[in-house]
């Protein structure tokens, strides 16, 4: 592969011609942010961030071809040139990560032999991780009960595409009747992630039911929290999508991490102490309420049951993140919860228990040794009746 092939392809490999490259040639690098890589990558890449590509001491071999990839391929050019100035042989490959995953997901057997192998994983080797946590907080919060039509809300991700088949599984042993549909909102995907959810709902055997919006489009501009206005606007859809087909639950997949990581979030930028709860009633869409059945199913535990079926499955959907645009070079996405997770598992280093204690801590409040506290829109301060108690305390005393 020479530098008329190069002039002529504009400097990019295809997955074509990638394969038929002997392996010991190239290094594959992967240049998404480390989240993204260890979320999924293609199999002998390593990872390195922007920062490292753009080093004047980058380690990569310049006795080998150099093969970068993003997430579709936009972002490897700019990164592949860049190491060309500097005398590398470098190469983008076309489409990325995406296109990869496409062209493997059409390679693999979808055929009903894998399917039976995917649901007795659940059965039987991640009976007690998943499916029994997750019968679990259905009985213990009364998540589903009789003759409940449940929206199970699919984004493509691990999380939501495991609670789709958990469902699929405790219909089949609870003692009374529900209905679930199985609902998946497309706030304008790219071309490629709608492709990959619909592959996977097909090999999962999940009957989806897809409804389109803008909201991509609506928040692509927002420069002030877009985040948290695209994830309300979606919330809205969802809920509605939900009623006009007789929901009266819309199921969304948070999982145990998600919990702990929102009580952290909470204490240490908004000031407050709060949890995020296993089902709520809507304030907006009457007679709806939210449930979350994988509130005590550890997110390691998905990625364990999703690497062992060899799955493969969207990370982040979102067009600000599409072409890597928002990544900084540092692999810092920005993200408080990101942020949160990280100090977690540093915590975790010195106090193995820092994820239960986190967990048990809201439900183990002790109002008496609390400033103050709200409920139902009210304030309630510990001086409202702080003299009162003293005196309470006195007259006990006396009848002592």
């Amino acid at each position: 592969m020479d530098s008329e092939y190069m002039d002529t392809c504009e400097c990019s490999l295809s997955l074509q011609q990638l394969e038929q490259m002997d392996q010991s040639e190239y290094v594959l690098v992967d240049i998404r942010e480390e989240r993204a890589y260890q979320h999924g990558f293609i199999p002998g890449a390593i990872h390195m961030d922007m920062e490292a590509v753009s080093a004047e001491d980058c380690t990569l071999p310049k006795e080998k071809k150099i093969v970068l990839y993003c997430l579709k391929g936009v972002i490897s050019e700019e990164a592949a040139e860049t190491l060309r100035e500097k005398g590398y042989t470098a190469y983008s490959l076309a489409g990325g990560y995406g296109a990869w995953l496409i062209q493997t997901m059409k390679k693999e057997e979808q055929g009903q032999g894998r399917l039976e192998e995917i649901e007795k994983s659940i059965r039987k080797k991640f009976h007690k991780e998943l499916f029994s946590k997750f019968a679990k907080a259905i009985n213990e919060y009364e998540l589903v009960k009789e003759n409940d039509k449940i929206a199970v809300c699919i984004s493509g991700g691990k999380d939501s595409m495991l609670m789709a088949k958990l469902f699929q599984e405790i219909r089949r042993h609870n003692k009374f009747p529900f209905e679930l549909v199985f609902l998946v909102m497309d706030p304008g995907y790219h071309e490629t992630n709608r492709q990959v959810i619909e592959n996977n709902a097909r090999l999962l055997n999940i009957p989806i039911t897809v409804f389109e919006t803008q909201i991509f489009d609506a928040v692509y501009e927002v420069e002030k929290s877009p985040c948290y206005l695209c994830a309300r606007m979606r919330r809205g859809h969802l809920y509605s999508k939900a009623k006009e087909l007789g929901c009266n639950k819309i199921a969304l997949g948070h999982h145990y991490d998600d919990v702990i990581e929102t009580i952290l979030m909470g204490m240490m930028y908004g000031g407050q102490i709060q949890t995020m709860m296993p089902k709520l009633h809507s304030t907006n869409f009457e007679g709806m309420e939210l449930i979350r059945p994988l509130y005590l199913i550890r997110e390691d535990d998905i990625k364990r049951w999703r690497d062992y079926n060899d799955l493969h499955f969207i990370q982040c959907a979102c067009r600000f993140t599409d072409t890597c645009t928002t990544c900084r070079t540092d692999g810092n996405t920005g993200s408080k919860r990101v942020e949160i997770k990280n100090l977690i598992s540093q915590l975790k280093e010195t106090n193995p228990y820092i994820e239960g204690n986190l967990f048990k801590s809201v439900e183990n409040v002790n109002l008496s040794t609390i400033i103050a506290y709200k409920k139902d829109g009210a304030v309630h301060h510990f001086l409202d009746d702080y003299d009162e108690k003293k005196t309470d305390k006195k007259e006990n005393l006396k009848e002592y």
